[in-house]
Formats: C-alpha cells, sequence, structure tokens
C-alpha cells in the first residue's frame, strides 16, 4: 500500500523531541540524513541504535504514516502533542509501496574489516572474498536499527575482533558484548572462533533484534542476550562495549568487573579528544592502555590487570 511521507528540517539538538512527538502520533517509520548531503552520498539512519547520534547538526527528518492519515489532522496532532516545535516546515506527499526499508538497504555493499571479518546484507550475494572457509561472515541488514557495521565505532569494535582471532585469543573464549544493539559484535566474535558472547543492553528491542539476527546466522545456541537487571553477573577473558563515552565514564567499574584479570577490554563510541578522560578513569585497573582512531571516533583497548 502506499504511504504518507512527512519530510521536516530540525536540529540535533531538536531531533529527539520531533522523534518523540513523531511516534507519538503514530509514525511507522523514522529515518534521519544529513539535511546538506548530496542525495548520492546520503546514508540514511534508521532509528538511532541505543547511545547513537547522528553526527550531522542539521538533519532532514523524514517519517511514514498509513495512506489513509489526513494530513493536517495529523499536523494538527503534532502541534499539540509539542507545540514548542516549529511544525511549519513539514513537507507532504505520497509515496508507493516499493518495500521503503529495502530501498534504502538495496544501497549497501558487503563490508571488510580486518581480514577475515565480513558484514554482508541479506540482499547481497557472498563476494568471492568472503565465500571461503576462512571469512567469518555475519549477515545482516545494514540501514536498520541498532548497528550495522557503517558507523566507525562499530568498525573499529569489529576491527580490534579481527585482530584478536588473527592472534588466537578469539578461539574458545566467552566474549561479552555489553551494549549489544543489533548483536553485530557478539556474531563477529562467534564467527571468528569463540565458544560463546553474551549481550546485554538496556533496551528491549536490541535484545530482540539480537536474538533474531542470531538465529538468522545460525549462532543462537552460542549466544545468550539480557537485560541489565537479568545478566548473570561473570568475568570474561574479552569483553566490547561499543556506547558512549560518558556512560564509558560511568560504569567503570560495572565494566572493569566484567573483565578476567588478564582479560582484554574494547571500547568504543568515543569522539575524539574524550579519549584521555576514557583512559584516566580505566587506568588503574587496566595497562596497556592505548587509543586509536576511525574518523573522529576512538576506540580504547586495554588489559585488566592480575592484581
Amino acid at each position: 500500500m502506499p504511504f504518507l511521507e512527512l519530510t521536516l528540517p530540525c536540529t540535533l539538538a531538536q531531533q529527539p523531541r520531533f522523534e518523540r512527538a513523531l511516534e507519538d502520533v503514530g509514525a511507522l517509520a523514522v529515518t534521519l540524513a544529513d539535511a546538506h548531503a548530496d542525495a548520492a552520498d546520503e546514508q540514511a539512519i534508521f532509528e538511532p541504535g541505543v547511545g547513537e547520534t547522528p553526527l550531522w547538526d542539521e538533519l532532514s527528518l523524514t517519517a511514514l504514516f498509513p495512506h489513509d492519515t489526513d494530513a493536517l489532522v495529523l499536523l494538527a496532532a503534532l502541534e499539540a502533542f509539542d507545540a514548542d516545535l516549529d511544525w511549519t516546515r513539514a513537507g507532504f506527499r505520497k509515496v508507493e509501496d516499493q518495500d521503503w526499508e529495502r530501498a534504502w538497504m538495496d544501497q549497501y555493499e558487503p563490508l571488510r574489516f580486518g581480514e577475515h571479518t565480513w558484514i554482508v546484507p541479506w540482499s547481497h550475494e557472498l563476494p568471492a572474498d568472503a565465500d571461503t572457509p576462512q571469512a567469518a561472515v555475519v549477515r545482516l541488514d545494514p540501514g536498520l536499527a541498532f548497528g550495522s557495521g557503517t558507523h566507525p565505532t562499530t568498525a573499529l569494535c569489529l576491527q580490534w575482533l579481527d585482530g584478536l582471532a588473527r592472534d588466537g585469543r578469539l578461539a574458545g573464549a566467552r566474549v561479552l558484548d555489553f551494549g549489544c544493539g543489533s548483536g553485530i559484535l557478539a556474531l563477529a566474535a562467534l564467527k571468528l572462533g569463540a565458544a560463546h558472547a553474551v549481550g546485554v543492553d538496556n533496551d528491549p528491542q536490541a535484545i530482540i533484534a539480537t536474538r533474531d539476527n542470531a538465529q538468522r546466522n545460525g549462532v543462537e545456541e552460542r549466544l545468550s542476550v539480557y537485560l541489565p537487571a537479568d545478566e548473570p553477573v561473570a568475568a570474561y577473558p574479552v569483553v566490547v562495549a561499543n556506547i558512549l563515552a560518558t556512560a564509558l565514564i560511568a560504569l567503570a567499574d560495572t565494566l572493569a568487573a566484567r573483565v578476567a584479570p588478564g582479560g582484554l577490554l574494547a571500547m568504543s563510541g568515543i569522539l575524539a579528544g574524550q579519549q584521555d578522560d576514557v583512559m584516566a578513569r580505566y587506568a588503574g585497573q587496566f595497562e596497556d592502555l592505548r587509543a586509536d582512531s576511525f574518523d573522529d571516533w576512538m576506540r580504547v583497548t586495554g588489559r585488566r590487570r592480575a592484581g
């Protein structure tokens, strides 16, 4: 069926309020894009992942509603929900049903991280280099919620896991993916040789997404997923946490307790300039701390002190 599409400009600061209002009045989907990007370069973000925000200061926000939605009634409902936002710049049009999300996803290509790790959309055939016994292939639908490998923070973590596998440090290991989102990092760890992975996230939708992705990738028996309140506390030889720097600092003691003595920790979601604060917070319990960058984002890694 066709849809009613609403498009409006907004700032990064306003985006959460606009999105809350749109969801409250029944938006079927919400997409964010750079307001100043050329169409050829533009990449949408469908429902940003847990703790993630777009990198752009000025956004173009698009929402879909059922085709029979009355635009004037919808606009009145939005103004009633949050009258302080400027809804006068909203534009409407009818769009035909062409599997709206799939049209975006089809723009994404298979991605390689390190030597062996591949993230391949379900809509694509395996590249020749990924169709080998050595390749660790995670099938995912990029562009959907919670993380697809396209963001630098996810890429940094995937590259780190690939390096651990290359050095033989993932083989048979138990891995914790703290803030798992789509489960992409846990899935990659399992495909790279980990024996078992645990995903933890405070968003129930992330739990559902991770379980679904684990099943579709054939590793559901080796992946356990929990909300924080349900998580069985344990220490792991490998822990990865792709969340925000402020959360990493606030959760330092919690994360440190999840890393076994001598175990390895990788943290991302850290903007350039924030890495020193993160490293200082973890320095008392971790050694060999280092920071690596990708675009404007950082990854901090370290080894849990034995004592």
